[in-house]
């Protein structure tokens, strides 16, 4: 079984997004995605449930089944226990084909993950729409990693932000995941006001008030700032 880091799939669509809107982005970039001491490795985003190893290759594994760690060895015949054959078709249920030769592998990919990849991509798209060359940079970043199977249903069926912010407990993250937003939102410029209409609606979903909302972007414009001039 194949597997990536989920920091590979999220920097690459956070590099596409910025990319794509010809922004000054170079400070943004470092602060979000540039190594150890970035944003990213530093907030809980990364570190919920195992993200590090939060996307799988998963054409192998039977519904259900837990993935293996990377580098474990494939169970023996005797421990996957018998062979069952599939059940019957049911008359009139939909049948799923089996994939193709080459095709490729299906991936899944944690709740937690989802929400921080949705989160990106709506907050690429806080003016309006994608547009077709800002749409193709993500898939081209995405690409590169071999995420483009994984980002593109994404780019396809964009979520509200209602659904996207739903059932985020914890305070920490929360406050990470309107950084997130507002970073890429901000980048090394101005907020617009289709913009700032999109990050107040946000802060709503994640309930923080005023006061939170300001502290936060005051944090990530100092680091913004400071990580492009380095």
């Amino acid at each position: 079984m194949d597997s990536f880091n989920v920091e590979q799939l999220i920097g690459s669509v956070i590099q596409g997004a910025l990319g794509g809107k010809h922004k000054k982005s170079r400070g943004v970039s470092r602060f979000l995605t540039g190594g150890k001491s970035s944003f990213l490795n530093a907030s809980t985003l990364l570190a919920l449930g195992g993200l590090a190893w939060g996307v799988y290759e998963t054409m192998s594994q039977s519904p259900g089944a837990s993935p293996a760690p990377p580098g474990s060895a494939p169970p023996s015949p005797a421990a996957r226990g018998p062979v069952v054959p599939p059940p019957l078709p049911v008359p009139g249920a939909s049948v799923v084909p089996p994939p193709l030769p080459g095709a490729a592998p299906a991936v899944r990919i944690s709740p937690d993950v989802l929400r921080v990849l949705r989160l990106t991509l709506s907050a690429a798209r806080a003016d309006g729409v994608l547009i077709a060359h800002e749409r193709e940079a993500i898939l081209a970043q995405a690409r590169g990693v071999g995420a483009e199977a994984v980002v593109t249903p994404e780019l396809e069926s964009p979520r509200p932000l209602a659904e996207i912010a739903s059932g985020v407990s914890d305070p920490r993250v929360r406050e990470d995941l309107y950084t997130l937003a507002f970073s890429i939102v901000r980048a090394d410029e101005q907020v617009l006001a289709g913009e700032r209409l999109y990050l107040e609606e946000l802060a709503g979903h994640l309930g923080l008030d005023a006061d939170a909302v300001a502290r936060l972007e005051q944090q990530a414009a100092e680091r913004i700032g400071q990580a492009s001039r380095e």
